[in-house]
């Protein structure tokens, strides 16, 4: 299966979960008397949006290149990242916010048995925070990373309810509040993982130089290509989940024209055959003196 499939397939996996997620969450909150609950809620609705624009945005890069778009669609990843940090800071804004209101406000004690739904929510979050960050390091798809870091946010603010609920159940009167100040801290913990996921992305968009595995991998593979003595600058940047490579490799200077020319597209074949991730490679034939 290739990587834009598997991308999809995966995120279909995201959006189907975090909607389960968020019925459970809202209507256990509502009945178990906890906000931190209902927060959970909220964040799980961002992410099913967010979900969706993952998914788009995978869709989108598969387009192959045109006129207009040589190098591909590849580039929307970054930036459907970024809409979805967004959706993550704008919930943690929200969570926030209603987090201070209901500290004010006096209410019950939450409901015991939502400590059990929550336990169940913070294991599968882990697990889908696993499963997705695994096949989003197995595509190179930085939206698919993204997503996954909803997961584990998810499963932050889970564990800061339980925290929160123990205490208001364990203390009792007085402590009915906890679990707001939870969902409070919560919300720090969202934004920290908002930048967290920002910044690759930031960096792709900028073609940072961030490939330094891939980069010793195509000069290991280049120089077992016939007439190909070693190579010199290599420059790598990122498109969806793809590279593309422009690379400086050294021939003997007595070569002609032609031959060098037959070096470079054997060199162009062979790191195209060895390393599937890359989507272009343009080749500079260097003399060796």
């Amino acid at each position: 299966m290739s990587s834009e499939k598997t991308a999809i397939r995966t995120t279909y996996f995201s959006i189907i979960g975090n909607t389960c997620l968020a019925l459970i969450k809202g209507i256990a909150g509502i009945f178990g008397n906890s906000y931190a609950l209902i927060a959970d809620a909220i964040e799980s609705t961002t992410d099913i949006f967010s979900s969706l624009l993952v998914l788009f945005g995978l869709t989108y890069a598969k387009r192959p290149a045109d006129e207009n778009h040589p190098y591909g669609h590849g580039k929307i990843e970054p930036l459907i990242t970024f809409l979805v940090v967004t959706f993550l800071v704008v919930s943690a804004i929200v969570i926030a916010y209603e987090s201070i209101q209901n500290i004010q406000t006096p209410h019950e004690v939450p409901e015991s048995w939502t400590l059990y739904v929550l336990g169940g929510i913070i294991l599968w979050k882990e697990i889908s925070f696993r499963i997705v960050y695994k096949k989003g390091k197995e595509t190179h798809s930085s939206s698919l990373k993204a997503d996954a870091w909803h997961h584990r946010s998810d499963a932050i603010t889970s564990v800061m309810a339980f925290i929160g609920i123990s205490v208001a159940l364990i203390f009792g009167k007085g402590y009915e509040n906890a679990d707001d100040w939870a969902a409070l801290l919560a919300s720090f913990f969202i934004l920290y993982n908002s930048y967290l996921i920002f910044r690759p992305a930031l960096g792709e968009v900028m073609d940072e130089h961030l490939y330094d595995d891939l980069l010793e991998v195509i000069r290991e593979e280049s120089v077992k290509v016939d007439g190909v003595l070693g190579t010199e600058k290599c420059f790598i940047r990122k498109a969806g989940m793809k590279y593309h490579v422009d690379l400086h490799a050294i021939v003997d200077g007595k070569k002609t024209v032609k031959e060098g020319h037959e070096i470079s597209h054997s060199l162009k074949n062979h790191l195209k055959e060895k390393i599937p991730s890359l989507i272009n490679v343009l080749i500079h034939i260097e003399p060796d003196d």
